[in-house]
């Protein structure tokens, strides 16, 4: 399948003016395919060729203007329309398209809970060609008229508020103007739950097999959803554009969720059929927010092309981050996305597919697939947190306003955002740009403290990197009252990186931080008597937020060499069990068990830390037991079993439901043990039946796929391996159920066992990546990589697949990543 260029895509927007879309699908027609009816109505500038995309299972027929179009004239995706004339045209597109089980078009999922069926469109980048013929580009939007046929008894959720016509058809309100790959469509036997708010139609829905745990939590989700809504409206001039707001949590979604319209899609995880913390809870409203800020910011204003997609992306993210915090009941939001997001943004930037924030050559739709990552949203919402501490927030919302404003229901470019935030300020915003998002890598700053004779000291930042900085420098002094077990904060100086002078500090503090504060983005590193106090004292200090930058900045010294896991288990070992803040217990504990005992320690050395992971989930399990904090108590409960090293028990808990003292154990809580009794060899395939006969849901069915590839047995493993990679169109995985078996099949306790499996894995992943697609290369690549094989020779296979094998664009960067993630453990290793 050919893939757009920008320039093709320039050219045809310089063409065509695309007026309406009436699309009429069929999804009655049986379980393969669906029928899909299209008539575009459109001008074009002059006389020319151009062409449509689709990718159909079969192309019935077309029309141009009434005239018949040779269906044999469809090469790969593109339907040539030779000859236009300039002024008015109607084409006419009949076809049966393909169902989807990999998350991308159409996707079909059936529920063996109940045997209900349900679908779904994500048509993100390319993907509305798997559904309807379409001018598929950004910045051609149009009017979208949808009437849609499904089975007696089904819901037609879509862009626009829905009316059922009788007989199994639905119609859409039209749209207004937007972009083709925000068309949404969901049908199915949905669990719907309304309200109204401020005359605006509210609406969740879901599977009917979740409706219980919905409806437990629908009162939170729409208080979210509400305080969000008004609080944009706050912020934002021009109002919600669209007739309704629908969010569908629906099945085996490859993202998080996508801001289509009026319908906005999620992943059904985020309807918690098992106990949660309130971080994840905070994470789930994050989500809501993100994608409520993108009905303004890239539905209303959308980019012109696929290079812009970061504006999109960092936009939501900060603003999801930042009115999560003002307007609701998680008001320490930013603390989860320094130890999280920012890691994610942090790790991205250091490899070599790293890319400016905003890439000036993103030359097709390919490309622009691998730029979704954590420079996109981590890395771009930590530069606008920056350029609103540079700004001011009052200069930046104007400048936002402006750029509603200036191009409501249209498209735009970075260019045109630079110029409505510099008509508010009478600051460099233009110079800002090329500095911050033009730019790659991660600027470390290293603190000089110099001592005068008085007494006095001076701070000097070392600055390695380009970007100008804003940051807080926090100074933290022993609390002598306890012994100075506690550091309290002296105050915090505003500094402008590169300095102009020395900063005076008075007396020297204990602890000098650096980007106290976490307000802007880069790497720091403490002076010697700041890493003692901070060894020390590291629990102690007040803020949460200030903990994640001290554990951001640990974490980033064991990844360059300069400090030694063992040194950040140690640290972990002392603080955690006094720490408060679930995202830190619960970033501290995720790097400390799947990078550090997985990766970074020897296998030698592995049982010392898994040990000590053991020890200190025990402790927090200990500390917990009055049960007033049972988010930190389910955390630890989660890691002592992850960490297990014997089965006797992980194996008491799942013979009696419950871990003593509470909780007891939940769907997800006994899967997980039964997938670490697993990868122990302490159970077998009778017992992980009888778990799914108890369970039989789609999560069941996952947790069960991911516990027979983790038994150590020749023959499960081979099983597994087939299920992955030696499958057709007929017995191929589903997304969700190869990533399960990918999750369970290497395991670091069984590298012996798996061993002939590395040098097959560049072969097979390769093939079945070309075979099915971007979704599924890119869970081949980040899933189903030997993560545990730490070694010289699958740095060189993995080299050698780069060089030889020709992988598609998808796999080609996972594999890239993963290849430089793991000579960077060999490094730590050696260092």
């Amino acid at each position: 399948m050919s893939v757009l260029t920008r320039d093709e895509a320039q050219t045809r927007a310089r063409l065509l003016d695309v007026h309406r879309y009436t699309i009429d699908l069929d999804l009655t027609t049986g379980d393969e395919t669906f029928d899909s009816r299209t008539v575009i109505r459109f001008s074009a500038g002059t006389d020319a060729s151009t062409f449509v995309e689709l990718k159909p299972a079969e192309l019935r027929s077309a029309t141009l203007d009434g005239r018949p179009l040779d269906p044999e004239t469809l090469d790969g995706n593109r339907l040539p329309l030779r000859n236009l004339t300039a002024g008015e045209h109607e084409l006419r597109v009949d076809a049966a398209m393909r169902y989807s089980r990999t998350g991308e078009g159409m996707h079909r999922f059936t529920d063996p809970t109940d045997g209900e069926t349900y679908l779904y469109t994500q048509l993100f980048m390319e993907d509305v060609q798997r559904v309807f013929a379409a001018f598929d580009q950004p910045d051609l939007k149009s009017v979208f008229e949808l009437t849609v046929k499904a089975p007696e008894g089904w819901t037609v959720l879509a862009n626009g508020i829905t009316e059922d016509l009788g007989g199994g058809r639905w119609q859409a309100a039209p749209t207004p103007l937007i972009s083709t790959y925000l068309v949404a469509v969901a049908a199915g036997p949905w669990h719907s739950v309304r309200t109204e708010h401020r005359g605006l139609p509210f609406g969740l829905h879901c599977r009917r097999s979740l409706a219980p745990y919905l409806d437990v939590d629908a009162d939170e989700l729409f208080e979210i959803t509400r305080q969000c809504y008004d609080r944009y409206h706050e912020k934002f001039e021009e109002p919600y554009p669209f007739d309704s707001y629908d969010q569908a949590f629906v099945p085996e979604f490859n993202a998080g969720a996508m801001e289509n319209p009026g319908l906005v899609t999620f992943r059904d995880e985020f309807v918690y059929r098992s106990a949660v913390t309130d971080t994840e809870r905070q994470t789930r409203a994050m989500v809501i927010a993100h994608e409520m800020a993108h009905m303004w910011f890239g539905d209303l204003v959308t980019l012109r092309w696929w290079d812009d997609i970061w504006l999109n992306e960092s936009f939501a993210e900060y603003m999801g981050y930042q009115t999560l915090t003002e307007a609701t009941r998680f008001a320490d939001t930013w603390t989860d996305f320094g130890v999280v997001r920012k890691a994610w943004g942090y790790d991205a930037d250091q490899r070599p597919s790293t890319h400016p924030v905003a890439p000036k050559n993103v030359d097709d739709t390919a490309s622009a697939l691998l730029n979704f990552d954590g420079i996109s949203y981590a890395k771009g919402a930590s530069a606008l947190r920056q350029l609103v501490a540079w700004l001011g927030e009052k200069d930046f919302l104007a400048g936002i306003n402006t750029h509603f404003a200036r191009h409501r229901f249209a498209n735009a470019t970075l260019a045109d955002f630079i110029d409505s935030l510099a008509s508010a300020t009478e600051r460099d915003v233009h110079a800002w740009a090329d500095a911050w998002l033009s730019t790659t890598g991660v600027d470390t700053l290293t603190p000089v403290v110099s001592a005068a004779e008085d007494g006095t000291c001076t701070l000097t930042v070392q600055h390695t990197g380009s970007r100008p900085h804003r940051i807080a420098v926090g100074l933290y002094d022993q609390d002598v009252a306890d012994e100075g077990r506690h550091l309290t904060l002296r105050e915090r100086l505003d500094l402008d990186v590169p300095q102009s002078a020395p900063q005076p500090l008075g007396k020297r503090p204990a602890l000098l931080l650096l980007n106290d504060g976490d307000l802007t983005y880069a790497k720091i590193r403490f002076d010697s008597d700041s890493f003692e106090a901070v060894r020390a004292g590291l629990s102690g200090l007040p803020d949460p937020l200030t903990r994640a930058v001290v554990w951001n900045a640990l974490r980033d010294a064991v990844r360059d060499g300069e400090l030694a896991p063992a040194a950040y288990l140690e640290t972990a070992r002392t603080h955690l069990p006094h720490e408060t803040d679930l995202a830190l217990v619960q970033g501290v504990l995720a790097f400390a068990a799947a990078q550090i005992a997985d990766r970074y320690v020897t296998p030698d050395e592995r049982p010392a830390a898994l040990a000590t992971l053991s020890s200190l989930s025990r402790d927090l399990i200990r500390r917990t037991e009055d049960g007033d904090n049972p988010g930190l108590r389910l955390i630890a409960v989660r890691h002592f079993i992850d960490v297990a090293s014997q089965p006797d028990t992980i194996a008491a808990w799942l013979a009696e439901g419950t871990v003593p003292g509470g909780p007891e154990l939940d769907p997800e809580l006994r899967w997980r043990v039964l997938a670490r009794l697993a990868v122990l060899g302490a159970t077998d395939e009778a017992a992980i039946a009888a778990e799914l006969d108890r369970d039989p849901s789609a999560t069941g069915q996952e947790g069960a796929a991911r516990c027979r590839a983790a038994l150590p047995d020749p023959e499960a493993k081979s099983r597994a391996w087939d299920a992955m990679f030696a499958t057709d169109a007929v017995s191929d995985l589903s997304n969700y159920l190869f990533t399960a078996t990918a999750r369970g099949f290497w395991q670091p306790e069984q590298a012996d066992l798996v061993r002939t499996y590395v040098a097959r894995y560049f072969e097979d992943a390769v093939t079945v990546a070309a075979r099915r697609g971007p979704a599924i290369a890119d869970a081949a690549g980040r899933w189903a990589f030997p993560v545990h094989a730490v070694d010289p020779e699958t740095l060189r296979l993995g080299e050698t697949c780069l060089t030889d094998s020709d992988p598609i664009p998808s796999l080609r960067r996972k594999l890239t990543d993963q290849l430089d993630d793991l000579g960077r453990a060999l490094r730590v290793r050696e260092a």
